[in-house]
């Protein structure tokens, strides 16, 4: 049965910082640790008086799941990241270097990331389409995290991953809080999240590149107008964002892991700090960006996020759930599969304009695999 919760938050101060230059960004500052028709509704809330569930004009309205995911693909182990390259669905599994396509009732191995150093945490992680032929990769190898491009050939059902181009590596990598999601933004740039490689204290130190968001071309190369020159530091003060998706207005949201108490959604503005590890959650003064919601590491450990129209998504792994956070309100959230899935690693937005999610329960954590894990799914939303 459908399970939906909901709960609502005080926005804070980081609803002051949307606006930078003209374009609106958005990011994250906590998260736990990665240890541990109508729907029908299990459990509910109606939203407060102070939480409406109306769009002003010019937004888009938020949007929902309609009713039980349907299994796409089974058996996968340990994926991680999920992106289209043409008319195929590509999945990252962390834990082999794999990368999987799905197409129509086929999976198959299109390639192996080479070089790729296995274990806690890190691995094969995130990866981004570049058009129908290319592949941007996140994983960690011998000197550290790094991030690669792969030629993608062949037609739908038969693709072929081609010979790796390292636009950046040497980013530091540990057992534990390697971020590792990567993405394509509105402005053509790639951003590639990264953990602390548990040192806190790199988080702020601009002159590392762990504990941040980072903003480049797609060649690798820095941009002019990042916010530090001659960096590709985009943000700081993160302990491990594992998550990044625009809404349609440009603002850029981000989910993070906080340690023993805050997991955080934030909205990531030019140059800011976002306070780890001098603080986890919302209260961190003026001289950083608060969250514009946090949860309980109980009930979250956000990773992958997606928009569709009006609603962030939001996969949960120790919390076992999809949030839905509508942009126009960002302190609220709706909760949904409380428990019916497992450990969820990513949420995407599909081609069509579904919502795929993906489980995360042959990974070692948790309660372990349920029958046809892991999971590839989709469901529609409106």
């Amino acid at each position: 049965m459908l399970a939906i919760r909901t709960s609502s938050r005080r926005l804070g101060v980081a609803l002051a910082a949307l606006a930078v230059g003209g374009f609106v960004l958005a990011g994250c500052a906590g998260g736990s640790a990665d240890t541990d028709a109508a729907p029908t509704a299990a459990a509910s809330a109606a939203p407060s008086s102070s939480a409406p569930s109306t769009s002003e004009p010019g937004e888009s309205a938020a949007v929902v799941p309609q009713g039980e995911p349907a299994t796409v693909a089974a058996d996968l182990a340990a994926p991680w990241s999920v992106a289209a390259v043409g008319d195929a669905v590509l999945v990252s599994e962390r834990d082999t270097g794999d990368i999987r396509e799905i197409f129509g009732d086929t999976t198959r191995v299109i390639g192996t990331v080479p070089g790729v150093v296995f274990g806690g945490e890190g691995g094969l992680l995130g990866i981004a389409a570049d058009g129908d032929d290319g592949l941007f990769v996140s994983s960690t190898g011998p000197d550290g995290n790094r991030v690669q491009r792969f030629d993608v050939s062949g037609t739908p059902g038969a693709l072929a991953l081609g010979d790796a181009e390292t636009l950046l590596d040497g980013i530091p990598s540990a057992r534990t809080h390697n971020g590792g999601r990567i993405a394509i933004g509105p402005d053509g740039m790639l951003y590639v999240t990264t953990g602390d490689a548990s040192v806190p204290d790199l988080a702020q130190d601009r002159d590392s590149l762990a504990g941040k968001i980072l903003r480049m071309t797609p060649e690798g190369a820095v941009p002019d107008d990042n916010p530090f020159p001659g960096s590709l530091v985009y943000s700081y003060g993160h302990r491990n964002p594992q998550g990044i998706a625009w809404a349609e207005d440009g603002t850029l949201f981000a989910s993070e892991f906080g340690q023993n108490t805050w997991d955080e959604l934030n909205i990531i503005t030019p140059g800011a700090n976002y306070g780890w590890p001098v603080v986890e959650g919302q209260g961190g003064g003026a001289d950083v960006v608060d969250p514009v919601q946090q949860w309980s590491t109980a009930e979250a450990s956000p990773s992958g996020i997606a928009v569709i129209e009006g609603t962030v998504f939001i996969a949960n792994l120790r919390g076992e759930r999809v949030r839905a956070v509508p942009v126009a309100d960002p302190s609220t959230a709706t909760e949904y599969y409380v428990g019916e899935l497992g450990r969820i690693r990513d949420v995407v937005a599909a081609p069509d304009g579904d919502l795929w999610i993906l489980t995360s329960n042959t990974d070692g954590r948790g309660s372990g695999p349920r029958d046809g894990d892991d999971r590839l799914l989709t469901v529609a939303v409106g």
